[in-house]
């Protein structure tokens, strides 16, 4: 019985040795990395077509309407809300405040068309790779200005409650 449990180890470790004739794992000459590095040169866009920057014209110019008219029912919406402080749903003064509100997410809705229209020429460019910076700098102002009139909004309805 001990030499069969001294011969096991020996048959295990035996059973271990690699038999010749398998590849070596070290690294072959092909498997080297070899050659010389180019610097790319960048990548410039092309210009922005004259139709997409007639239609970005348009479009800003679309989303400066609709925040004008959003800015001039402003007032009127906050008069509103004042007057109907205090009052619950149902009351008359509350419904005209719901009303002015929702006169400016009109406004504001048109803004944001117009917005979803500046994302879409902005995708269209950026996935053909066209030049961004124009479409870019119309999209963040109406970006800005649809965020002024979300922030006015939920003012205003925080206020109403």
């Amino acid at each position: 019985m001990k030499r069969l449990a001294i011969l096991v180890p020996i048959a295990l470790l035996a059973a271990c040795k690699t038999p010749p004739g398998y590849p070596s794992l070290a690294i072959r000459p092909a498997e080297r990395a070899t050659g010389t590095l180019v610097p790319v040169q960048p990548y410039v866009p092309p210009p922005t077509p004259p139709a997409v920057a007639d239609r970005l014209t348009q479009l800003s110019a679309e989303v400066a309407t609709a925040h004008r008219a959003f800015e001039a029912a402003a007032p009127a919406a906050r008069s509103a809300v004042n007057a109907a402080h205090g009052s619950g749903p149902g009351a008359d003064a509350w419904s005209v405040a719901q009303v002015a509100i929702a006169g400016l997410e009109s406004s504001r809705s048109k803004a944001m068309i117009g917005l979803a229209d500046l994302d879409r020429l902005y995708v269209d460019a950026a996935t053909q790779g066209g030049e961004l910076t124009r479409i870019a700098g119309a999209r963040n102002a109406a970006i800005a200005q649809v965020d002024q009139e979300n922030a006015t909004i939920n003012g205003l309805l925080s206020a109403l409650q």
